[in-house]
């Protein structure tokens, strides 16, 4: 029995050795503590070593044997593999030191590339299960169904990760996660940012969004806040990494994350359709020669900030901010604050180009009415079926995260249109969806067809989401807010 788990722990040893650096002084040490788990008192060399470079096949094959040899069951093999995996990785001192030195020599963005790469290499980050994600462009959105991450439809339990059971850690991002096994992150790994003279830490995400997926993280435990100084630290951030964008939720319910009780930012190296929409006008300022402010050809309400003097652009960014939160039109439903509390803020999102800084401001509103109780400015109920979660940051730059179930639900649809049947009443929830693809396809049955005329109608209704998202449906709206802010269109 046990010579099926010596073999296992060689191949996870031979594994560490060449990509999570471990240092052979320490084999015995980590074979040891990994013995221990199992309370295994003696061991036989093997002379078993991976050829994989990826973790997902030396991993199972380890906690397959455990399975085998009866030391878990099935259903702790996920919890398994994160502690031994945090028993071979480096330390989060070790990280740190060479994060550190590599940045010296190389530069922020070499540095963080090492510790993505070493954040795959000891799967944290589940790049397999990420790249089985289905993923496509459409128009002007891309659109992923997100195969691991569980839905929320109910906006109070998307805001469980505010806290947790037994109180330690406070919340599910803070930084004392770093190593715990209670959480399943053993083998979560963070390093230090400095952001406007403040302590922040940054973490991958382990079933990211996008390529390089992270969040900035403050130290300190304290709620989400955008004020003046939050423009300074997402520009603080790509400063030291200019190849990724960062941004910040909302920080209000059902238009902000999941987890507001704890300030971060989201960002990563992948550029969001948002990101590369023109502009459909431009606006200087008087008193600030050196930017210029566009509107952004998208379907929800943004503004872009653009110029190379960061107290420029951070000036003309809080004054868009500050103004927005305290505009009102009850008559298109814009109300900032009433007995309820706020219900207006911006979502700002931040990269550097050949421009200098752009800093994208987007409008939201999470005002609710009695035709709209999940939100007025929130997918309308027709569209449930495909997104009733909140609207994100991420989402609201163009890549839509849909829910794993509509894998399963699509293809029943599928199946149904291919052969000649009307749709299914377990998902009748999709006759929208059902009538605007069958008027797509006009009589097809052809089913390359049909899963083609799906993706089009994915693209289709989550273009409209974002338009139900936008606080200004007419653009001349937008142009007068800010030409009341003593703005001028060119």
């Amino acid at each position: 029995m046990n010579e099926s788990i010596y073999k296992a722990v060689d191949k996870l040893i031979d594994y560490s050795r060449k990509h999570l650096a471990l240092d052979p002084r320490n084999e015995d040490y980590v074979r040891n503590l990994i013995f221990a788990i199992f309370s295994l008192d003696g061991y036989r060399p093997t002379g078993e070593t991976c050829t994989d470079d990826k973790p997902d096949k030396v991993i199972a094959d380890f906690t397959h044997a455990c399975v085998e040899a009866g030391l878990i069951s099935e259903q702790d093999e996920n919890a398994l593999a994160d502690r031994v995996m945090g028993i071979l990785s480096l330390r989060p001192a070790e990280i740190d030191d060479r994060y550190q030195a590599m940045a010296a020599e190389h530069g922020g963005m070499t540095a963080m590339r090492w510790f993505y790469d070493y954040c795959v290499a000891n799967h944290y980050v589940k790049r397999a299960v990420l790249d089985r994600n289905p993923r496509f462009d459409i128009g002007k959105l891309t659109i992923t169904i997100n195969l691991a991450k569980p839905e929320f439809r109910d906006p109070k339990k998307a805001a469980t990760g505010n806290s947790v059971a037994g109180g330690y850690p406070q919340c599910v991002i803070c930084h004392e996660n770093e190593g715990f096994v209670g959480r399943q992150k053993a083998t979560l790994r963070t390093v230090p940012l400095h952001l406007d003279g403040q302590e922040w830490f940054w973490q991958f995400s382990p079933y990211g969004y996008f390529d390089q997926h992270g969040i900035a993280v403050n130290t300190e435990h304290t709620p989400m806040h955008i004020d003046h100084r939050t423009f300074y630290r997402l520009m603080d951030f790509v400063d030291q990494f200019p190849q990724y964008f960062i941004g910040c939720n909302a920080t209000l319910p059902r238009i902000g994350g999941s987890v507001l009780g704890h300030d971060h930012y989201q960002g990563g190296g992948e550029v969001l359709p948002m990101q590369k929409a023109s502009a459909t006008a431009t606006f200087t300022l008087a008193d600030e020669p050196d930017v210029v402010v566009e509107i952004v050809d998208w379907f929800s309400t943004v503004v872009r900030v653009v110029g190379r003097d960061r107290d420029a652009v951070a000036r003309v960014s809080a004054r868009i901010s500050d103004a927005w939160e305290s505009f009102s039109e009850p008559e298109i439903g814009i109300i900032p604050r009433d007995q309820d509390g706020i219900h207006s803020g911006v979502s700002p999102t931040c990269s550097v180009t050949d421009r200098g800084y752009e800093m994208s401001i987007i409008f939201r509103s999470n005002i609710t009415s009695e035709e709209f109780p999940a939100g007025v400015f929130h997918a309308h109920p027709e569209f449930f079926a495909i997104k009733q979660e909140s609207i994100g940051l991420i989402e609201a730059q163009g890549l839509f995260i849909l829910p794993a179930r509509l894998q399963r639900q699509l293809g029943i649809l599928a199946d149904a249109i291919e052969n000649g049947h009307e749709l299914p009443a377990e998902i009748a929830e999709f006759s929208l969806v059902d009538s605007e693809v069958r008027a797509t396809l006009q009589g097809s049955q052809e089913r390359s067809a049909i899963d083609a005329a799906i993706r089009e109608e994915l693209g289709s209704i989550c273009e409209r989401i974002l338009t139900n998202t936008a606080v200004f449906k007419e653009e001349q709206r937008l142009v007068s807010f800010l030409e009341n802010l003593g703005m001028v269109k060119l």
